[in-house]
Parts: C-alpha cells; sequence; structure tokens
C-alpha cells in the first residue's frame, strides 16, 4: 500500500510526476521519498524534459506521513533519519517544478510542495503543517520555505498553531501562486508547463532558478546575474531567441541544462 512514484514525459517535454497511493491519500513513505528523489534526478539529468509537473493520484496530493501500521512516521530516528528526505529537493532541479496540489495536502505533503517553484492548488483542498499538534515540528526544511514566501507572520502562524486552512486562503496569505478548481487544477499546472517549454530557454530557466533559490546578498545577487548574462550571450541561443521573436515563430533552443553546473544544495553551483 506504499505510495510509489510514476513519471510520464510527454511531446512538449513536460514530466508529470505522480505521487501514486490513492488508497492512502498518497501518504508518504521513505520508499516514497526515495521515488520521488529519483524522479527528480531522472527530470533533472534529462535535456528532454523542460518542465516538471508534481501532482497526487485520484482525489489528494498527499496526507502526510505514512502512519499505518508497522510505518510509525515519529519511531526513534536512527542516525541515517533526515527531516528532509527527499534528495534533491525540488529547488535544485534544474527546471520548473510546479506543485499541483488537486486535493488535501498535509505535513510533508505541503512542504514538498513548498519546495516547488509554483504552487496550483484546487480551491477547497485541505493544507496544514499540523506536526507541532502531534508532539514533532514542520519536516522537509519548511521553516525556510514558508517564511521566504509568504513572510515570518505566515510561517508562524502555519507551523506554530499547525492549522487548517484551504486553498482560497493559502492564495490570499500569499502561499500559492494560484487557486483553481480542483478538476482545473493539474489541466492549470500543465497549461502553464507547455507554455513554459515552448517558450523559455531551458538553460536561461535554471540559471535565474539557482539564483531565486539562493541566499545572494544585493551585490553578489548583481555579480550572478552578470555571470550568468556572459554564459548565455557566448551561446548562439543568444541570437536565436531575438530571430524567433522578430520572425513569430517557435525558439528552437540548443543550450542543453546538462551543461550547467549543478546546483550545491545551498542555491549556489558547483
Amino acid at each position: 500500500m506504499s505510495t510509489a512514484v510514476r513519471m510520464e514525459v510527454d511531446e512538449c517535454g513536460v514530466a508529470v510526476v505522480t505521487l501514486d497511493g490513492p488508497a492512502t491519500l498518497n501518504a508518504f513513505s521513505a520508499g516514497t521519498a526515495r521515488e520521488l528523489g529519483a524522479a527528480f534526478t531522472s527530470c533533472d539529468q534529462d535535456d528532454q524534459v523542460r518542465v516538471v509537473v508534481l501532482t497526487g493520484a485520484g482525489r489528494a496530493f498527499c496526507s502526510g506521513a505514512d502512519m499505518s501500521a508497522g510505518a510509525n512516521p515519529f519511531a526513534a530516528p536512527n542516525e541515517d533519519f533526515s527531516a528532509s528526505p527527499i534528495t534533491p529537493p525540488a529547488w535544485d532541479v534544474r527546471k520548473l517544478v510546479i506543485a499541483a496540489i488537486n486535493g488535501p495536502a498535509i505535513g510533508i505533503g505541503l512542504t514538498v510542495a513548498l519546495q516547488c517553484d509554483l504552487r496550483i492548488v484546487a480551491e477547497n483542498a485541505k493544507l496544514a503543517i499540523p506536526q507541532v499538534r502531534r508532539g514533532m515540528l514542520g519536516d522537509a526544511q519548511s521553516h525556510y520555505t514558508l517564511q521566504r514566501i509568504a513572510g515570518r507572520a505566515v510561517a508562524a502562524d502555519l507551523l506554530l498553531t499547525g492549522r487548517m486552512i484551504d486553498g482560497r486562503e493559502a492564495e490570499r496569505l500569499g502561499i500559492v501562486n494560484r487557486a483553481v478548481l480542483q478538476d482545473e487544477t493539474l489541466p492549470h499546472a500543465l497549461a502553464i508547463a507547455r507554455e513554459v517549454a515552448g517558450n523559455a530557454s531551458p538553460a536561461s530557466v535554471a540559471l535565474s532558478k539557482s539564483i531565486l533559490w539562493s541566499d545572494l546578498d544585493l551585490a553578489q545577487t548583481g555579480a550572478a546575474e552578470t555571470a550568468a548574462h556572459h554564459v548565455l550571450m557566448n551561446h548562439p541561443d543568444a541570437a536565436e531567441g531575438p530571430a524567433a521573436w522578430q520572425q513569430q515563430r517557435p525558439p528552437l533552443w540548443t543550450f542543453p541544462v546538462s551543461d550547467l553546473p549543478r546546483p550545491n544544495g545551498h542555491g549556489g553551483t558547483e
């Protein structure tokens, strides 16, 4: 009954990564974390993949940690335990990663979505990081991601109270980019993904994403942007972009993301 992870890549270069355990509302286990990390690694390394959409099978996104018999997520940890079990996290995937939150996203279900670049949520989806009500606390770097996305007041509200909100309130608080009808969640995310896949330079997206997720100060950000411009301006794609725009045709990008430095796990590159 463990939630598996399946992946399909369409002709546009959009990879749909699905948490596939509808019988348990896609409850998250250590095996799920390993499979999701493997899927993210594949998406990062495959130049045919231009955008990633993460969603859940059935009526939920992810109901949180697997608390079924024999799967106690709160057992005493061993030396290998990490509260951030997905390697790489979505922010280290050198592609745009969109969470299509099609239903309940509880605990790690929500904190994993916070690691994505964009979030589209069902208006009626229930969202919470309730771990303080279970004798634990938020995981998957949520004390960083939620504060960075929505500010300290919102992060304190959700992380320290463990209260439940719906998709509409999540949009109002700035936690998600858009709240839509439940049946429109995945189609809306896919429409964004395909529009980006067909128009945006993969190398440009990768470099911009790396800077966005970094902890650089103002001057360092300027230096990183300048360095990225040097990389892009020395490639034929720098001419292809304006040519495609002038000729009103889709761009034919040739700069593979695999030629770029890999993220180092701290928002920078190595």
